[in-house]
């Protein structure tokens, strides 16, 4: 079945309008019918994201079955993160310093079709094209929050395999879900050297499509640049 679906595994960004009800289908089912953390699912994707330069949806299918999305949102808005009432976790961080100084990227909206999570090949493709993306674009971060406590949290995925690092906390957010979030940053370099020290399934899978130039890149790029802390 893993190679059934490898076989006929395709990530790509949505550009058209047929695109967007593809990546509206995953997003009904998850995040409307399974999660009930929207009540209409096109609010969650606007038409008009579709020609906004700053924002990303990428989706994953199986054959002509979409069957995952995701959205990258380039340089938010600060502002829109003031509005969430940060708690931070370390003391010593100081979040607003950290978003002013990196070129960051929030990765989100992320949505497997329940019959799909259990694969992680089709994450791995999806993380690996939108990154692809993002470091192409001289983005330096991914910035990202998770619902602490949900049934499928990716929480221990995205700290003890990606490398994100909690840096606060938020009881409210746009999504209809009572749990509190998890602020989580990534440095994409600093993840990727880390990765590529193991040269292991998930590396394989999140690169085998990059340039040699995007490695190249990502390697004379110093790895573990830091969260700036109050001054």
């Amino acid at each position: 079945m893993i190679i059934s679906i490898k076989q006929n595994l395709s990530v790509k960004r949505a550009t058209s309008e047929q695109d967007r009800r593809e990546a509206l289908l995953v997003l009904q089912a998850t995040y409307r019918e399974e999660k009930r953390w929207v009540n209409d699912e096109e609010k969650v994707f606007p038409i008009n994201d579709l020609t906004e330069k700053n924002v990303s949806w990428f989706i994953v299918k199986v054959g002509a079955e979409p069957v995952g999305v995701l959205r990258v949102l380039y340089d938010p808005p600060l502002d829109l993160y003031r509005e969430y009432e940060f708690k931070s976790i370390d003391k010593n961080v100081d979040v607003d310093a950290f978003i002013k100084t990196h070129r960051i990227a929030e990765i989100g909206r992320f949505a497997v079709l329940p019959t799909h999570r259990k694969y992680a090949i089709v994450v791995a493709k999806l993380i690996g094209t939108a990154s692809k993306e993002t470091i192409s674009l001289g983005f330096s971060h991914y910035i990202t929050d998770i619902f602490e406590g949900e049934q499928h949290s990716p929480y221990q995925f995205h700290t003890r395999v990606m490398g994100f690092q909690p840096i606060a906390t938020h009881d409210h957010g746009e999504l209809n879900c009572p749990n509190r979030r998890i602020t989580m940053v990534l440095d994409l370099a600093s993840a990727y050297l880390r990765l590529r020290k193991t040269q292991g399934w998930l590396f394989r899978m999140l690169t085998e499509d990059w340039e040699p130039a995007l490695h190249q890149k990502l390697v004379d790029t110093e790895a573990g640049s830091s969260i700036p802390a109050d001054s």
